[in-house]
This record gives structure tokens, sequence and C-alpha cells, in this order.
């Protein structure tokens, strides 16, 4: 079973991931870590990773597919994949659907966590975070039990300068110029679910466990 989990920052796309990941045993594969993974080993193919990230370009799509396919190849004894943050554009999933059926795989579900502009604003705005321990509170929705510090190590929390409503309204753009035909790509497979990701973190874990359960059994 290989999945993709897509949304907008904000969405809850990563925490969902790792969660689903444990119910249905699948391997959590986040773009990003795995571009810093394959770095760390010092491979060839980390070599080309580490020449882009250093010089502070974007890694090319053709080089992205390689490392997830690398990983692909060892599933860890999982029963499947969770793809979280890859592919975000529709020429990534055109890459991704050719080296998969080289190995005889598809992508067989893509769930997209659907949430307000608004919402997303609040949630991001509202953020605070623990420099020492990357704790994620919220002003309203999750506070710490003292006021600006956090719970785990009483280090003040910070408010990442790319919290700001400005900012977010920007990623939110990028987002959905980049992933709009990326969604109409699974759509038009009939592989794509929505799933309303304003619910709280329980109830949107059920709900996108209920539309896997559903499609793949």
């Amino acid at each position: 079973m290989n999945l993709v989990i897509l949304g907008p920052p904000g969405a809850g796309k990563g925490t969902q991931a790792a969660r689903l990941s444990e119910v249905f045993s699948l391997r959590h594969l986040s773009s990003g870590d795995v571009l810093r993974a394959e770095r760390k080993k010092g491979s060839a193919l980390g070599g080309r990773v580490a020449k882009y990230m250093d010089a502070g370009e974007l890694v090319p799509d053709g080089i992205i597919v390689e490392v997830i396919l690398t990983q692909l190849q060892d599933s860890g004894g999982s029963k499947g994949v969770l793809l979280d943050g890859f592919p975000r554009t529709r020429a990534q999933a055109t890459s991704l659907d050719k080296v998969l059926s080289g190995a005889s795989r598809r992508v067989d579900l893509v769930l997209s966590l659907t949430v307000p502009d608004e919402l997303i604003v609040d949630r991001i705005t509202g953020r605070r975070i623990c420099p020492t321990c990357d704790a994620v509170y919220h002003v309203r929705a999750l506070p710490p039990a003292e006021r600006g510090v956090c719970d785990h190590d009483g280090t003040p929390l910070i408010h990442r300068t790319d919290d700001t409503e400005a900012v977010v309204k920007q990623r939110l753009t990028a987002y959905y110029e980049q992933t709009s035909p990326l969604e109409a790509y699974y759509r038009e497979k009939g592989i794509l679910v929505e799933v309303d990701g304003t619910k709280d973190v329980d109830g949107v874990l059920e709900a996108l466990s209920a539309a896997i359960r559903s499609r793949l059994g």
C-alpha cells in the first residue's frame, strides 16, 4: 500500500502522517527528512543533494525522485509507504509514477487535507515553539501551563519570524499554485480523497483511517 498525503502548510499533515504510519504499519517518508538523511550518509547521491542545498537552491525533481525511490526500495519491514511532502508538483507526480511502475508498484491512494485559509493563518500565527526540545504550542488551542514557557524544560517559547500572516498567505498562494494541478492529476486517476482537516487531531485521524479502509480495505 503506497499512500500520499497532501495539505497546505498548517493543515497537520505531518502529525497525521506519523500517526497513520503507526496505525497501518507504513513507512513514513517525509521528503525533507529523506533528503537530509541521504546527504548525511555521504553517498554519491547525497553529495548531489548537498550541492543544491548548500547553494540554497531547490533540489531538482529528478534527484528528489531518485532519493525517494532509493528509500522505497527498502520497506523496512513495513506494509507500504506514506509519502509526506512529496510529490509537490504534477511533474514530480508523473516522475514518481514512472519509477514506481518500473518497480511494479503504484500510488494507491492520495489523501488531501482541506482546511480554510483563515484557520490555517490562525493556526500558524498562533504557533509558539520551544527552541530547545521543538515542542509546539498554540496561544489559544494548546497553551503551555505557564504563559510563554515550555512545559518540558522551562525554555522561553519563540514565535518564528516566518509565522506571520503576510508570510503564511504567501506560502498558501505558492502551495495552491503548485498543488492545484497535482490534485487534478490524481483526481483524474480516481485516487484522490479529500478529508476535512478542521476537526481535532483524533477526529482527523479517524476520518483518514476510514477513507483508507473504505478504498483499500
